[in-house]
Formats: C-alpha cells, structure tokens, sequence
C-alpha cells in the first residue's frame, strides 16, 4: 500500500516529468524547421498526447517492428517515433510536424534534450 506522502510524492514527479516534456518540446520547435509548438498550453496537452501515442499505438509497432529495429541496432525505434509524433500532431491543435524529416530530427533532439533536461534536474 502506498502512503499518502509516498503518493504526494508520485503525483509531483509525474507532474514535473509532465512539464518537463512539454519544456523539451518547446525547445526542439525553436531548432527544428517544420516542428512548431504554438504556446505552452498546446506543449503541455502535446506531451500528453505523445505520451497516449506511445503507450499504445507506438508499443504495438515497437513489438511488431522488433526484428527490424535489432536489425539496425535500435535505430528504427527513431523512425517509429517519428511516426508517433506525427501522429500526436494530427490530434493537437497548436502543434504541428511538417514532413517526415522533420519529425525524425524532431524526435532524436526530443530525446537528447529530454534526458539533458532530466539529467541536469536529477530526475
């Protein structure tokens, strides 16, 4: 059973990790071309919305695409994200991937800035 301070404590680092995704996001829309954010209300409903997409959609491809993805080493797993960002951006208004390079830079920086960002807060 979980303590209500243990619980506190959950639900802040979920938060956190929540702002933390939508400050990455709004950092990779100032360096990619073709990845745009328009405000902090549609970057933090767009982490939420990646994070649906990969839950779900993207773990089944991440189970379907397996062998390929060992095939090149794990750098397919970019391709699939690229694939679920777009996807996240049909479904958030104010949040916007032109074109599949876009969203396959978009991702790989999404991912570094991220674990900077977690890395440099000790999460």
């Amino acid at each position: 059973s979980v303590t209500p301070k243990g619980r506190n404590l959950l639900m802040g680092n979920l938060i956190v990790h929540w702002l933390l995704s939508a400050l990455s996001l709004v950092i990779v829309a100032h360096l990619i071309p073709g990845f745009e954010v328009n405000g902090i209300a549609a970057a933090l409903i767009a982490s939420i919305v990646i994070g649906l997409v990969n839950a779900t959609v993207g773990f089944v491809l991440k189970i379907l695409t397996l062998p390929l993805t060992l095939l090149t080493f794990g750098l397919f797993l970019f391709v699939i994200n690229a694939l679920m960002l777009e996807l996240a951006a049909y479904f958030v208004p104010g949040f916007a991937v032109r074109g599949f390079f876009s969203a396959f830079f978009g991702a790989i920086l999404l991912s570094l800035v991220s674990t900077l960002l977690r890395y440099l807060l000790r999460i």
